[in-house]
């Protein structure tokens, strides 16, 4: 029964070794460097300049949010169009519901703004205030 488990032991034991060679093996060959340049953060090969904590616009959270909420529903579509010629026009029918709650969410996300990077609001004598990016 116990020889069984000698395979998981035998592969358990030649994983750690590995993994303990591989970390012993670039612990000895990393390049070693004191400056305090090795501490800083890098972006993109550019300086870093001013206080990484910055208060972002909103938009690129809102808008990061509604690519993902589509995206995630568009990989929906796949394995429909794969089974679509089994299940027939029951599977149709189905997905132009679910393309048009797609829709509805799209055309609401439109006619409330929330897709264009610079917003205007009309204030209560009915005039147009723009708010644009603050720049930092």
């Amino acid at each position: 029964m116990l020889l069984n488990y000698l395979n998981v032991l035998i592969f358990l034991v030649v994983g750690c070794l590995l993994v303990g060679f591989t970390l012993l093996l670039s612990r000895i060959l990393h390049p070693r460097s004191e400056s305090d340049q090795k501490f800083i953060s890098y972006e993109c090969g550019e300086e870093p300049v001013g206080n990484a904590w910055i208060r972002f616009n909103f938009r690129f959270y809102l808008i990061a949010l509604i690519f993902i909420i589509f995206d995630i529903e568009v990989v929906f579509l796949f394995p429909w169009a794969i089974v679509y010629k089994k299940l027939g026009m029951f599977a149709f029918i189905e997905m132009m519901v679910f393309i048009a709650i797609l829709l509805v969410g799209f055309a609401y996300a439109w006619v409330k703004g929330d897709l264009e990077w610079v917003k205007s609001y009309f204030t209560d004598r009915g005039q147009e205030t723009v708010l644009e990016q603050p720049e930092d």
